[in-house]
């Protein structure tokens, strides 16, 4: 069985490497992305399953793409989630729990559900 293909985009590298490093048993990291239009531009050329992408990047304005989005960032706050959701993204993952909500998240939005940082009250 095929591993499901992601594109990591991030404008911190070391964020980069260890989503990478977390992502690389289970998935296919096709490449990374350092700001937005190159994420979006890569995505078009070699249509990943998943993007995950930090919402923050400079750049990125919309997701353009038939991928499962996940967005990765450090921002908590309820309606920025709900923003973001908005746009597309089927999971959102606050940075502080890359290790734990990352994998799971990806998972979840491979398989077409929704998935939010279990941290965030979004009351």
């Amino acid at each position: 069985m095929s591993r499901a293909r992601v594109l990591l985009a991030d404008d911190h590298e070391e964020f980069l490497a260890v989503e990478a490093r977390l992502l690389e048993p289970e998935f296919e990291v096709v490449t990374t992305a350092r700001c937005g239009r190159e994420a979006l531009d890569k995505a078009a050329r070699l249509g990943p399953d998943a993007l995950v992408l930090d919402v923050s990047m400079p750049g990125l304005s919309g997701t353009g793409s038939l991928a499962k989005v996940v967005f990765l960032t450090v921002h908590g706050d309820p309606d920025f989630i709900r923003a973001a959701l908005a746009t597309g993204a089927t999971a959102y993952v606050v940075k502080s729990r890359l290790a734990s909500d990352l994998v799971p998240a990806l998972r979840e939005a491979l398989a077409g559900r929704s998935f939010v940082s279990p941290s965030i009250c979004m009351d």
